[in-house]
């Protein structure tokens, strides 16, 4: 074990109209820190997850969470950033820090406020984590990034549209379920199917269900040592926590392969001494529904292109023997790029203590959340467990 989750908070995900990223940040720190049982004081060093200060005009962010309470003055604050795994890359330079000894407790803090630009303004931002050399005038921005993604794998294994639909179908289920998540409202499956004025095509087979939305929201994790962690009211452990950058540009890759992804899995589960099914439930990184798709092969859950086998056999469903996004993941709960990461975290370590409310599944031990910036370049595995 490497260290500990002793505190946590998570806002709820939406469009947050008179909210600003100053905030959330506030909010998420407080609540965190309370949770945690400890005073503003004790905090050493604060890490902020925020991807693309681009989406407002506030685009320094560091020092926001000293806002919270006169204590957290001049103690040391830094950005991250690691495109859509922001959130994780802030964690894991908390962990760094007290795998350092250079710190007794970190407050990490995740945030992006998205909705204050128009959905083509937001698609110039989300387009930058792609590698703009090549990439930037691929049709419909990131999404486009996707539908050349899901194309390819189609062309290779065939059309897999109906259990990109099932996905989708999951996800909003999950999503009714949680009372943080952007959307809390079940779909039918004949609708996330079939193309329509309400679910048209937005770039390649990808169709608007298939897509999580421009979201804002935060999330925040209190870390410590093992050794006081054992003292608070509760810990989670990183029994694993792994990091693996690919290649940025899509042409150097084959992208349906997601082997950054399956190399952070697979040094995950081999630092954890585990195998995929002795997990209880998994929070994977669902930004397009065929992203999900290609993960539970990436995760070696099944074969490379029999992925589908997963959402049909319901293996992945909450009442299967891998249950996956059991929050309604990014498509349902959203995507708040920089908070997006924690939120993953928390929502692990509520249910491994029994108190996801509605979400909560009956019987879980460990958790793992994986969390992937751009296509499938920066990866960041972490498996949790109850230490107390």
């Amino acid at each position: 074990m490497t260290a500990c989750i002793v505190g946590w908070s998570h806002g709820k995900f939406g469009k947050l109209d008179g909210e600003t990223s100053e905030s959330l940040i506030v909010k998420a720190a407080s609540e965190s820190i309370a949770h945690a049982g400890i005073e503003p004081k004790d905090v050493d060093v604060i890490y902020v997850g925020n991807m693309n200060g681009g989406f407002v005009r506030q685009e320094f962010h560091s020092s926001l969470p000293l806002q919270t309470h006169p204590d957290l003055r001049f103690k040391p604050s830094t950005r991250v950033e690691n495109a859509c795994a922001t959130g994780s890359a802030a964690i894991h330079m908390g962990l760094n820090t007290l795998a350092a000894k250079k710190a007794r407790f970190v407050l990490v803090v995740g945030v992006e406020k998205m909705t204050e630009l128009n959905s083509a303004q937001a698609g110039e931002v989300l387009i930058k984590a792609s590698y703009v050399a090549e990439e930037a005038n691929i049709e419909a921005g990131f999404a486009g990034i996707f539908g050349k993604i899901t194309s390819a794998y189609f062309q290779r294994y065939g059309d897999k549209s109906d259990a990109l639909a099932k996905i989708a179908v999951k996800a909003h289920k999950n999503g009714a379920k949680n009372p943080f998540a952007h959307f809390q409202k079940e779909f039918a499956y004949e609708f996330c199917r079939t193309p329509s004025d309400k679910n048209p095509f937005v770039a390649g087979p990808l169709k608007r269900t298939d897509c999580s939305p421009v979201t804002d929201g935060a999330a925040a994790v209190v870390l410590t040592d093992v050794g006081t962690a054992l003292g608070m009211k509760q810990a989670i452990a990183f029994r694993a926590a792994q990091h693996v950058n690919d290649f940025l540009p899509m042409s150097k890759r084959d992208i349906i392969k997601f082997e950054g992804p399956a190399l952070a899995w697979k040094q995950a589960l081999a630092e954890a001494h585990l195998d995929l099914l002795d997990l209880s439930f998994v929070e994977s990184h669902d930004c397009f529904t065929s992203a999900e798709l290609i993960e539970y092969e990436a995760m070696g859950l099944t074969a490379p292109g029999e992925g589908e086998r997963a959402i049909h056999e319901g293996w992945v469903e909450r009442d299967g023997k891998l249950p996956v996004n059991v929050s309604g993941g990014l498509k349902a709960k959203g995507h708040p790029l920089g908070a997006t990461g924690v939120s993953q975290h928390v929502m692990a370590a509520m249910q491994l203590v029994g108190e996801a409310g509605d979400m909560q599944l009956p019987r879980v031990d460990r958790a793992a959340v994986f969390n992937m910036g751009g296509s499938g370049v920066s990866n960041y595995a972490s498996v949790l467990e109850r230490a107390r």
